[in-house]
């Protein structure tokens, strides 16, 4: 077991595909057997780790970013959060910042998070839901479950940190926050956001 799996190419490879830190990248790749997909994994699972200890640490620095988009007609605003002025100035943070401002202007999202949905609205779509599928002839228990599947679509509709990324929709934007706090080492979270668009 001793014997060194991963190859410079593949640790260089997943840094940039991750920016993971050498040593980090290096262990996944040992860890998987070389099988980049699986230490890709494992760096995603270590990376939510962390975020979930850091999660609890104060974000009292950062930057509020505006986007503007159709000749002036559509804007938004993003205050996007870490613990370190010297991390709110970096490149990658910067540009996280930039990148959900611009999502916000084209996805236009109604909530922050699923904990700022009011559970009044939560429980009316669940209901809607669950009797529309009742009324196509579907039993309570499968009723119930096209009423998740479709709540969870509703969240990616309207809930920021749930939606697809405008730019690759296999990543959320909670991934994008949770790959830069992972690279920073920081707590880094979406404060808020406001989107303005003329007629509206």
């Amino acid at each position: 077991m001793g014997t060194t799996v991963a190859s410079i190419d593949d640790i260089k490879r997943l840094r940039e595909e991750t920016g993971a830190g050498i040593m980090e990248a290096k262990r996944a790749l040992n860890e998987a057997g070389g099988d980049f997909g699986k230490a890709k994994k494992l760096l995603e699972q270590w990376g939510a780790a962390s975020a979930a200890k850091r999660a609890g640490r104060t974000a009292s620095q950062g930057v509020i970013e505006p986007y503007i988009h159709g000749g002036g007609q559509i804007g938004a605003l993003v205050e996007l959060d870490c613990e370190t002025d010297f991390v709110a100035r970096t490149e990658d943070f910067r540009n996280l910042a930039h990148e959900i401002a611009m999502h916000v202007a084209a996805m236009n999202p109604r909530y922050l998070s699923i904990d700022e949905i009011p559970e009044a609205e939560a429980g009316e779509v669940r209901q809607r839901l669950r009797d529309e599928a009742i009324s196509k002839g579907k039993t309570a228990e499968i009723a119930d479950r096209v009423a998740e599947g479709g709540f969870k679509k509703y969240l990616e509709q309207n809930v920021l940190l749930e939606q697809p990324y405008v730019r690759d929709d296999s990543k959320k934007i909670k991934q994008l926050v949770q790959e830069v706090a992972t690279k920073t080492g920081e707590n880094v979270l979406v404060k808020r956001f406001t989107r303005y668009q003329i007629g509206l």
